[in-house]
């Protein structure tokens, strides 16, 4: 009997302005689709269909195509018999699917064009960052290896090492030549019977 009640209390709105409320669309849910009277398209797709048949008006397989047509509807209509001849001299019907062809066309290489322009204008700006970063990496490290030469600069290099090695070498060779001639290098060396011979 109490779950009926919890199930009773869920199911119906509580207070008193709750039941004449309507029940509002909420934000977290998606809406209705509505009901469109145009057909829909995908604009990318079309994009991407009007570069291809951009792509193809600009070879010169279309141009061998549309010239072979030219010259086989202009053959047929000046060749073939009377009643056989849908478009008479001044190839009136012709002049007409070329002006529609050729309406058809600016407008999807222009269509292919800004879709291009989209594209450019897009790797040119992650260039620009790139570059952005390039040029932070490389005043970082300019700016490290300046650091390390100021403090190599007060670092014992091998060269200095090697120079006061060799100032101490001939220094400690000074004194042992003068110690041959009577000099002490090292005091603390001196034999015991020296020492009292000194006092």
């Amino acid at each position: 009997m109490v779950p009926e009640r919890e199930t009773l209390r869920e199911r119906t709105p509580a207070g008193a302005t709750a039941a004449s409320r309507p029940r509002a669309n909420r934000l977290d849910q998606p809406g209705v689709p509505r009901h469109r009277f145009l057909p829909e398209y995908d604009p990318e797709a079309f994009g991407r269909m009007s570069e291809r048949i951009a792509r193809f008006l600009g070879t010169g397989r279309f141009l061998v195509w549309m010239t072979a047509a030219i010259v086989l509807w202009v053959a047929w209509n000046s060749l073939a018999p009377r009643d056989l001849r849908f478009d008479e001299y001044p190839f009136i019907f012709l002049t007409l699917m070329l002006s529609l062809q050729a309406s058809y066309a600016a407008p999807l290489i222009l269509l292919a064009q800004n879709r291009q322009d989209d594209r450019d204008r897009v790797n040119l700006e992650q260039d620009r960052k790139q570059n952005e970063r390039s040029i932070a990496d490389t005043e970082y490290l300019t700016r490290e290896i300046a650091a390390l030469r100021i403090g190599l600069g007060e670092v014992a290099t091998r060269d200095w090492i090697r120079s006061e090695l060799q100032d101490t070498v001939k220094e400690l060779e000074e004194r042992y030549d003068g110690h041959r001639h009577g000099s002490v290098v090292f005091p603390a060396e001196r034999s015991p019977g020296r020492d009292a011979d000194d006092r």
